[in-house]
């Protein structure tokens, strides 16, 4: 099975039937909209956490955890249950997003309330993106060192490794 960078399967994004099942919902508020219009989104403003969750196949404790730390605002409740609208499903979408890419938590929660009020999102992700760029760049290097010195000592020709830690001194020391 193949791995990707962010160490998802590839299989992950695919919908599970549970998914399509939410989705279907979702396109019978659409039906007979002409493609390519501008749509309102009339997803029911009353999802349960369980279907929040299966539409970007996360567990409902991922949900209730972005909820705990900020990333989600916290949810209405109906008859004690958590109950979301369509902003969530909006939300989660920027937040799988900028996972994809590499981004932690903190800098999701930076994305969001790290900017001063009225901050546009091209700018927010632009500077974000420099610095994981960077970021990205300065660990290629660490790798690429890693990579010369795994093929330096896969050339060792010593009886012992006490010799080879002599020989990596006497090399430092030049």
């Amino acid at each position: 099975m193949k791995y990707f960078f962010h160490s998802f399967r590839r299989y992950d994004f695919k919908l599970t039937l549970s998914q399509r099942g939410f989705f279907k919902k979702i396109v019978r508020h659409f039906r007979g909209v002409p493609r390519g219009s501008s749509l309102d989104f009339r997803v029911a403003g009353d999802l349960a956490i369980s279907d929040v969750a299966r539409v970007f196949g996360l567990r409902t404790s991922a949900i209730r955890y972005y909820e705990q730390i900020g990333i989600l605002p916290p949810a209405m409740r109906k008859n004690g249950q958590r109950r979301y609208d369509n902003d969530v499903l909006f939300r989660l979408a920027v937040v799988q997003r900028a996972r994809e890419t590499g981004f932690t938590l903190e800098e999701i929660r930076e994305l969001f309330f790290g900017f001063p009020p009225g901050t546009r999102p091209p700018k927010r992700w632009h500077q974000l993106s420099q610095r994981k760029i960077a970021e990205l760049r300065d660990r290629m290097k660490r790798l690429k060192l890693m990579e010369t010195l795994l093929k330096r000592v896969e050339d060792c020709r010593c009886d012992a490794l006490d010799e080879c830690g002599e020989k990596l001194l006497r090399q430092g020391s030049r």
